[in-house]
C-alpha cells in the first residue's frame, strides 16, 4: 500500500493513468490474487452493501439495547413526502435529491450494524455507513454504474491505507476523527476518482474531509457503536460530498493531504483516554448518558 497521497499522486501522474489503477496494481504486486479474484471480492463486499442498506431501510430491525432502529426508513419516507412523524414534509428535506437518499442509507447500514447485522466494515464498523450511503447514491442519482463503483472502492482502499500508514483507522487509538473521518476522506476520494477528477483532486477531497474533522472524539454510549456513531456517519457523509465537491471545482487546501494526517494522527494520540471509544467522557458522560447506561446495560455510573 502506499504510504503517502503524494506517492499515490505521483505515479498516477508519471504513468498517465488513474488513482484506481496505481492502488490496484500496487496491491497485486504485493498478493498473490489476481486482478479478477480481487474485482470479484469487491463485487461481494458491495453487494453485501447493498444487503444491508436494504435491510436497514425496511425499518423492521431494532438494536439489542432498543436506542435505535427504524430511523433510516421514516427518515426515507419524510424525505419522500410520505410524513413519518415530522414535519415540513410537504416542502422536502434541505437536504436535496442526492444528499437526502444518502443520509437514509447511512442510517440503514449503522442501525444493522447495531443490531449485529452483516455489514463491510469500511474501514471499521463504527464508520461502516459512510462509503455505502455515498457509493449507492451515486449509483442511483448519477448512474454511476458498478465497475466505476468498484473502481472507487479500490481507490478508497488505497486512501485507507494511508491513513493506517500515517495516523490510524482506530477509534480506540485515535478518536471518532480516525473512523468517521478516515471512511469520509475515503468516500471523498472515491467519489472525485469516479466522477473523473485528476489525481490531484483526489487528494485535495482528502484535505478538505479531514480538515474539517480534526480532533473529533469517539465518546460511545455504554462502550456501544451505536450512539452518536449512528448519526454521526450522517455528518462525515455529509463532509465528504462537500469535500468533494470542492476538489472537483478545482478548490485547493494549503496543507497536504499527508501534513492534514500526520496531525491528525499527532492529535489522535494526545487526546485523553476517555475520548477514545472508552465511554469515559464526551456524550458517554453526560447525565442523561449515563442513566441511559444504567438502563440498557445495568451498568454503573462513570
Amino acid at each position: 500500500m502506499f504510504g503517502s497521497m503524494a506517492e499515490m499522486v505521483q505515479r498516477a501522474r508519471d504513468a498517465g493513468t488513474s488513482c484506481w489503477r496505481v492502488v490496484l496494481d500496487e496491491d497485486l504486486s504485493q498478493i498473490t490474487l489476481g486482478e479478477d479474484e480481487v474485482l470479484g471480492t469487491l463485487r461481494s463486499r458491495l453487494a453485501t452493501m447493498r444487503e444491508a442498506v436494504a435491510l436497514g431501510l425496511e425499518g423492521k430491525t431494532t438494536s439489542l439495547s432498543g436506542l435505535s432502529g427504524g430511523g433510516a426508513h421514516r427518515f426515507r419516507d419524510w424525505s419522500r413526502g410520505a410524513g413519518g412523524g415530522g414535519e415540513g414534509g410537504e416542502r422536502g428535506p434541505l437536504s436535496g435529491p442526492f444528499c437526502a437518499p444518502m443520509i437514509a442509507r447511512a442510517l440503514a447500514t449503522m442501525e444493522i450494524n447495531a443490531a449485529m447485522g452483516r455489514i463491510v466494515a469500511s474501514p471499521t464498523a463504527g464508520s461502516a455507513g459512510i462509503l455505502p450511503a455515498i457509493f449507492l447514491t451515486l449509483e442511483e442519482v448519477r448512474g454511476i454504474d458498478e465497475e466505476t463503483l468498484l473502481r472507487g472502492l479500490i481507490t478508497a482502499g488505497g486512501i485507507g491505507g494511508v491513513f493506517r500508514a500515517r495516523a490510524s483507522l482506530s477509534g480506540a487509538e485515535g478518536g471518532c476523527q480516525a473512523e468517521t473521518g478516515s471512511a469520509a476522506a475515503m468516500a471523498a476520494g472515491a467519489v472525485v476518482e469516479m466522477l473523473g477528477g485528476a489525481p490531484a483532486m483526489v487528494s485535495e477531497a482528502v484535505s478538505f474531509t479531514i480538515q474539517g474533522m480534526l480532533g473529533l472524539i469517539c465518546d460511545p454510549l455504554g462502550g456501544l457503536v451505536e450512539i452518536p456513531c449512528i448519526t454521526r456517519n450522517v455528518s462525515a457523509a455529509m463532509q465528504a460530498v462537500a469535500a468533494a465537491d470542492m476538489a472537483l471545482a478545482g478548490l485547493t487546501f494549503p496543507i497536504p493531504a499527508d501534513e492534514v494526517l500526520d496531525v491528525m494522527g499527532e492529535i489522535g494520540r494526545e487526546l485523553p483516554e476517555r475520548y477514545r471509544e472508552t465511554g469515559l467522557g464526551g456524550l458517554a458522560a453526560t447525565p442523561t448518558g449515563q442513566l441511559l447506561k444504567i438502563q440498557v446495560m445495568g451498568g454503573e455510573l462513570a
